[in-house]
C-alpha cells in the first residue's frame, strides 16, 4: 500500500469513526432532537438506541487491528444504516439538506472500505 492510499484510508476512517461515534451518542442519549427526527421518519424511539449501540460496536471493530471478517460486517452495517437513512429522508419528502449527513457518511464508509490495507481485508482464499 502506498503512502497516499494509507493517508486516504486513515483520514476517511478516523472521520468516519468520529462521526459515527458522535451520532451514536446523540442517538443513544437522544441529544440534538433525534427523537423528533425518528418520529418524523416514522420509526419508534427505541430504534435509534439500537442503531446507536451497533454504531459504537462498529467503530470499535473498525479501529481494532485484524478481524477482517468482523470489519466487513461493520462496513456493511454502516453502509446499510447510511443508505437507510438517506432513503428514509427521501421517502418522507425531507429536503435534500436533511440527507447530506447520510450522504457524507456513506462516502466516508465507501472510501475507508476501498482504501483499507491488506491486513484489514478479508482474504477469500483463507477466510
Amino acid at each position: 500500500m502506498n503512502k497516499r492510499n494509507k493517508i486516504i484510508y486513515w483520514v476517511a476512517s478516523i472521520w468516519l469513526a468520529l462521526a459515527m461515534l458522535a451520532s451514536a451518542v446523540q442517538q443513544i442519549f437522544n441529544i440534538g432532537g433525534f427523537e423528533e427526527i425518528m418520529e418524523r421518519l416514522d420509526y419508534p424511539p427505541y430504534f435509534s438506541v439500537i442503531i446507536g449501540i451497533w454504531k459504537v460496536a462498529g467503530v470499535v471493530v473498525l479501529l481494532l487491528p485484524r478481524l477482517p471478517t468482523i470489519k466487513e460486517w461493520a462496513y456493511a452495517g454502516f453502509f446499510f444504516v447510511m443508505t437507510g437513512a438517506l432513503f428514509s429522508h427521501i421517502a418522507v419528502g425531507d429536503p435534500l439538506t436533511e440527507a447530506i449527513p447520510s450522504i457524507v457518511l456513506l462516502v466516508m464508509v465507501l472510501t475507508s472500505w476501498y482504501f483499507r490495507p491488506l491486513n484489514r481485508k478479508l482474504n477469500m482464499a483463507n477466510p
